[in-house]
């Protein structure tokens, strides 16, 4: 997503929600409640100068009928990450909390910072679909996961028969998502390449490569430390004086995490070059857990190579 550096005349803060969406205007300090309807949204974005810009928060996929207006209007916004906007407002001192201060919160908070603010762009319909069905087939094999747990656990007898039959439906709507993600690879040359690249690398199967696809649409057009640091592997220092403490992961994309974790459990068994590095980082006396989140680390970067590579 691009970046602008021109200064907009007008910062509108949309404190969004389901039925409504706040809006504060820095040009004149209003306030103002639109619909989130598309005919609302599509009204409000058609009334706004092109040289605004609209800044708003992810708010479990409502804000999208208001980007999706903003871009058919041709109007710039921002998708902000909630966490930084939080710790924004937390900088002023501000305890009290409603819809209409959120709303000012994100004006203020695109006018601080908008020359660093990458503008929104839609994404590719094909990649939605292929998100949508990754995400469900996550939370459905989490699901499969509680239930067979839970067969095993004492005192199941009154429930056993429900919780096969719930094992079998899951089991079959799991294997109609994997049947419907196959078909996007094979419908679309792009995702079909990708998935291709991201196979050859050892520990990812069709599962992993079409998760990587889905939900790091970036992979391929950043740096290895910006990918490993968008997928929370990136040892972030953790110094003050003469102290040098403990560096961990933090922040990013908590689901790449869980992703990885298995192929890089593989890769560090049966990939020799993988193996090698993991061996030697047990031998400089790193906990397991660290040497094979530096091999998840390793399995991002290079998709991330394989994939810009993959482009050309």
């Amino acid at each position: 997503m691009p970046v602008c550096t021109n200064t907009p005349s007008r910062f509108l803060g949309c404190d969004v929600g389901r039925a409504e969406i706040v809006v504060f205007d820095s040009c004149d300090g209003t306030t103002r409640s639109i619909a989130n309807r598309p005919d609302a949204l599509a009204a409000f974005a058609a009334g706004l100068e092109p040289d605004g810009l609209v800044i708003c928060e992810a708010t479990g996929g409502y804000e999208d009928a208001l980007l999706a207006a903003l871009a058919t209007a041709g109007r710039p916004a921002h998708r902000a990450d909630a966490r930084k906007v939080k710790a924004f407002i937390r900088s002023f001192g501000t305890l009290g909390k409603s819809d209409a201060l959120d709303a000012r919160a994100l004006a203020r908070y695109g006018a601080e910072r908008h020359a660093s603010l990458t503008r929104w762009s839609a994404s590719d319909p094909a990649r939605e679909r292929l998100q949508v069905l990754v995400r469900t087939r996550g939370e459905l094999v989490a699901q499969r996961v509680a239930c067979t747990n839970r067969l095993k656990a004492p005192g199941v007898a009154p429930v056993e028969t429900m919780l096969k039959a719930l094992l079998i439906c899951l089991a079959e709507q799991i294997a109609a998502i994997e049947d419907a993600i196959d078909q996007i690879r094979r419908d679309v040359p792009a995702i079909a390449k990708a998935a291709k690249a991201l196979r050859s690398i050892a520990g990812i199967g069709p599962a992993t490569a079409a998760a990587l696809i889905a939900l790091m649409p970036e992979l391929g057009s950043i740096g290895r430390r910006q990918a490993a640091a968008l997928a929370g592997l990136a040892p972030h220092p953790n110094q003050s004086g003469a102290s040098d403490a403990y560096r961990r992961t933090r922040g990013g994309r908590t689901e790449i995490k869980r992703i990885l974790f298995l192929p890089a459990l593989a890769a560090a068994r049966h990939d020799p070059a993988m193996s090698s590095a993991y061996q030697a980082l047990i031998k400089r006396q790193k906990k397991p857990i660290v040497a094979i989140v530096a091999i998840m680390r390793r399995i991002i970067v290079v998709a991330n190579a394989r994939l810009r590579d993959a482009k050309y």
